[in-house]
């Protein structure tokens, strides 16, 4: 078995799928993880476990760093006989989301796999993901105000 290398860099897809199996909604990624059926076994190198990260932020977008607070975050990491190792990390405490997120981040590194999860599980999530985002940025722009200034003329 091979490992699987994108053509557009296995960095920056690997962390493109990370993000969309990290976001996903756990009741949708349990479905989408049980339609692939039978999968090769692993074992857990470091089996789900609850902790807490500090959130940052940056004043205006761009301003200074700052400690916003913290949250809760799960991670996992799982090893497959064929020398691939899975690992993800999901915000909550879902253990089931974290191990299911990092077996399907082995199998994306799989040439045998990769096909099959993309399809089955990376571009369907993506999609509900990419909806409920234009979805949130409509609602939000039916409350943008726009203010504007009047100019008063030389009497």
């Amino acid at each position: 078995m091979t490992t699987h290398t994108p053509e557009t860099g296995s960095q920056t897809a690997r962390a493109a799928w990370m993000r969309v199996l990290a976001l996903a909604d756990g009741a949708a990624l349990d479905q989408a993880y049980q339609s692939l059926g039978p999968l090769p076994a692993f074992r857990p190198l470091r089996a789900p476990e609850v902790g807490m990260t500090m959130v940052r932020g940056r004043a205006g977008g761009t301003g200074e760093q700052f400690n916003l607070g913290e949250m809760s975050v799960t991670r996992c990491a799982v090893a497959f006989e064929q020398g691939v190792v899975g690992t993800a990390y999901v915000q909550g405490r879902s253990l089931r989301h974290a191990e299911q997120a990092a077996v399907l981040d082995g199998l994306l590194q799989m040439d045998d796999w990769y096909e099959a999860v993309q399809t089955i599980v990376v571009a369907p999530l993506a999609r509900v993901h990419e909806e409920r985002r234009a979805r949130r940025a409509a609602e939000a722009a039916q409350t943008r105000v726009e203010f504007f200034t009047m100019v008063r003329g030389e009497n």
